[in-house]
């Protein structure tokens, strides 16, 4: 891990330091969870910039099985 430091405000701090006294974990642990979940949200919108240049890749492929066929026979 590499140490960073941040500023909060005042209340900032004591709610999370009154967060980390109930749930048992320390401040240090609040914030990178904290900073995971905020990360992963933002990688939503790369995700979805991949699949979208990703749609259609196959389209002229040839040498792929008739899918629309073998679904018809899935379908009841």
């Amino acid at each position: 891990m590499v140490r960073t430091q941040i500023y909060l405000t005042e209340a900032e701090r004591s709610a999370l330091g009154k967060l980390a006294a109930r749930s048992g974990k320390k401040r240090s642990d609040l914030i990178r969870q904290a900073v995971d979940r905020f990360l992963a949200a933002h990688q939503e919108d790369r995700r979805l910039e991949v699949l979208n240049r990703a749609a259609g890749m196959w389209k002229k492929r040839s040498d792929l099985p008739d899918f629309r066929r073998m679904r018809k026979t899935w379908d009841r």
